[in-house]
Formats: structure tokens, C-alpha cells, sequence
């Protein structure tokens, strides 16, 4: 069995609209990629047994070398589990030829109401011992802090995307 990594954040907005943000593939593009990174989903089906494929290209890989080359992260991610406004369950393998990155890892992000709004809870399990615990982390913390920006501007522009409320 394999290592869990775990991070949450409470997020202003009911959990109806932060799934919303999990499904949408516009809205995962945009949120999901880590700080010093960008993303671009190059297929989506967004149902039980379906999945999407993330690019993940490291903005400066100097520091960071990819897990499927120098700059980039490949990841093939599926949905095992979608409750509404409840919980998505993925299982996400890396593109690499290092066995370090190799395996399914399970993420799980629960959503639960609160008076603030919802809070976020990721937990990745069999995480690849190739994925620092730390920097790992890290990253989920940095994503749901991109889903909170993503969710609450969204949350304070009217129906039309216009201006905010």
C-alpha cells in the first residue's frame, strides 16, 4: 500500500457550484495546474468511466524536472466515482518511463457545506514514491487555492458573465 497525501481549504462558494468547477473542462484547465505551471486538457469525458488527459508543462524546469520529459507532466486521469455536489473520485497514472512515477493514484475530493461556504477535502492515495510527500502537498494546496479564485470570482460576476455583483 502506498503513501496519502492530503490537503482541504474552505471555499466561499456551495457545493453545487465547486463540483460544477470540478466537471467543466475550461474551469479544470484553468484551476488544476499548480503554481509554476500550466495546463492544457487534450481529451474530456467527464462521467463514471470516462477521464481526461492533462498536459502539465513546467513554466521554468530548471528546478523541477518533468516526470514524462524536462518540462512536462503527462497525466491520464479517470473518473471512478461522481456524487453531485458531493464528492469525484479519480485515478490518475503518469505518463513516465521512470518506475518511481509508476502505478494508479486515487484522488478523492470530498466536498462538505459549512457555513463559510464548502469545504475542499483531497486525499491522493498509492501516491508513486517518486512524488516528493512535500512538494506533493504543496501542489494540491496550490490547486485548491487556484479552484477557490476560480470559483469565487466566477461566484461574483452576474448569471451572464458580466460584471461582478
Amino acid at each position: 500500500m502506498g503513501r496519502t497525501d492530503r490537503a482541504s481549504r474552505v471555499i466561499a462558494a456551495p457545493p453545487a457550484t465547486v463540483y460544477g468547477a470540478l466537471l467543466d473542462r475550461a474551469s479544470v484547465e484553468a484551476w488544476l495546474p499548480p503554481d509554476g505551471m500550466r495546463g492544457r486538457i487534450e481529451r474530456w469525458d467527464p462521467r463514471p468511466g470516462g477521464g481526461f488527459r492533462m498536459v502539465l508543462t513546467y513554466l521554468d524546469p530548471t528546478g523541477e524536472p518533468g516526470k514524462t520529459s524536462t518540462a512536462t507532466d503527462v497525466v491520464d486521469v479517470g473518473f471512478t466515482a461522481l456524487l453531485p455536489a458531493e464528492r469525484v473520485v479519480q485515478r490518475a497514472v503518469f505518463e513516465a518511463d521512470d518506475p518511481a512515477y509508476a502505478g494508479i493514484m486515487t484522488m478523492t475530493w470530498q466536498l462538505t457545506a459549512t457555513t463559510a461556504g464548502t469545504e475542499v477535502s483531497v486525499t491522493a492515495t498509492d501516491v508513486p514514491p517518486g512524488i516528493d510527500q512535500t512538494a506533493h502537498e504543496a501542489g494540491i494546496a496550490s490547486s485548491l487555492a487556484n479552484l477557490a479564485s476560480h470559483v469565487e470570482t466566477a461566484g461574483r460576476r452576474g448569471a451572464d458573465g458580466g460584471e461582478p455583483r
